[in-house]
């Protein structure tokens, strides 16, 4: 099985992962929040009672009746790449696996007691054979996470949270929550796409396919290096008011932009954690119960530190200048917003200056 099949792609055998956690490959914030869930005794039989209210038979009713259930019969080599991904991340139960109807590219992973596979049609067209198992294996990747709980739950909220407009406050309640899973839920998707890399163990297939949903089906219209440099120019660019913009942009998605996807899976793969997954040495699901939360914690404060500490993007570089002590807050807020440089007769004077007041930002604090 590990083995590609298809007659389109070139076969090849890729590795297999015996035994391994969800915790290999999950982002140090989405993993931090679900090993801290995890360890809360009963929260699982809790969490699951407060969701049998919502309507998964009837999801599970709907897509057996207005979809097309993969299987061998009907879209086999959608099955293959499943039943694959499964092997290669050694998930014992194969979810079931629906193709809906949809011009949009997409897919999602759902489910309480046991999680289903949605793709679109439109995904199903835009993207090749080896895009294509990248997708299959982020989506079983969300299902080794437990991650199709919470997103079941996101779905149910944001659209109790039209249906409830109307009442005072009650909007307001549940839109905080829905804000609070969106927020877990865009780096779960970081996780994800992480598993479909080591389900495909093909990085350009992975970045092609994060193109492809970002400009459609255009392939030799586009480049994976120009593509990365959107990401660093979206990154950099800018001063505080753009930053601003850029989180009220990002809060309504469940998803992170594609330029942030592909650029966050490119740096991961060179690093030196990946290749020591391939290499065969990772972290078991037998060593799940033996997990420490404060160490877990104390890992997503790190990487935490490490982005503020190397993002380019201006409001990170000032939080890093503020945590450093090397900033003028106020002054550098005025200057931003209001678009004026401090007069030279409003600098400081005597031993406690600033000797870099007055020069441009990018020549103050750099990075590291």
């Amino acid at each position: 099985m590990s083995e590609d099949t298809n007659d389109n792609v070139p076969s090849r055998r890729r590795r297999r992962f015996p035994g391994i956690s969800s915790r290999t490959y999950e982002h140090p914030a989405d993993r931090s929040a679900l090993v801290a869930l995890r360890k809360l005794s009963g929260f699982d039989t809790v969490f699951k009672a407060l969701s049998g209210l919502l309507p998964e038979r009837s999801l599970r009713l709907l897509f057996l009746s207005d979809s097309v259930r993969v299987g061998d019969a009907q879209f086999a080599h959608l099955n293959a790449m499943l039943r694959d991904a499964c092997y290669i991340l050694d998930l014992e139960k194969v979810p079931s696996m629906y193709v809906t109807q949809n011009p949009q590219p997409n897919a999602m992973c759902i489910g309480i007691d046991e999680p289903i596979i949605v793709v679109t049609t439109g995904l199903v067209e835009l993207l090749d054979e080896e895009e294509m198992r990248a997708v299959v294996g982020h989506e079983v990747g969300h299902a080794l996470s437990g991650h199709s709980v919470y997103r079941t739950i996101l779905l149910f909220l944001t659209s109790l949270a039209v249906k409830a407009a109307w009442i005072p406050l009650g909007n307001v309640a549940i839109m905080a929550i829905v804000t609070a899973l969106r927020e877990w839920f865009r780096k779960s998707e970081l996780s994800a796409d992480r598993a479909g890399l080591l389900v495909g163990q093909d990085l350009q297939a992975s970045m092609r396919g994060l193109m492809k949903i970002a400009g459609g089906n255009h392939l030799h219209e586009m480049n994976v290096d120009a593509f990365l440099e959107q990401a660093e120019e979206y990154e950099r660019g800018g001063d505080l008011r753009d930053s601003v913009l850029k989180i009220l942009n990002v809060l309504p998605r469940s998803h992170p932009f594609t330029t942030v996807r592909a650029a966050e899976l490119k740096k991961w793969s060179e690093t030196r954690d990946y290749q020591r997954i391939m290499d065969g040495h990772y972290p078991r699901r037998d060593e799940d119960k033996d997990t420490s939360v404060s160490d877990s914690f104390r890992q997503s404060a790190a990487s935490y530190a490490d982005s503020v500490k190397s993002s380019k993007d201006p409001l990170m570089k000032l939080v890093g200048d503020i945590a450093g002590g090397t900033a003028d807050l106020g002054g550098k807020l005025r200057d931003t917003f209001t678009g004026k440089s401090a007069h030279p007769s409003d600098k400081p004077s005597g031993p406690d200056s600033d000797p870099s007041d007055g020069k441009p930002e990018q020549n103050g604090h750099e990075e590291g």
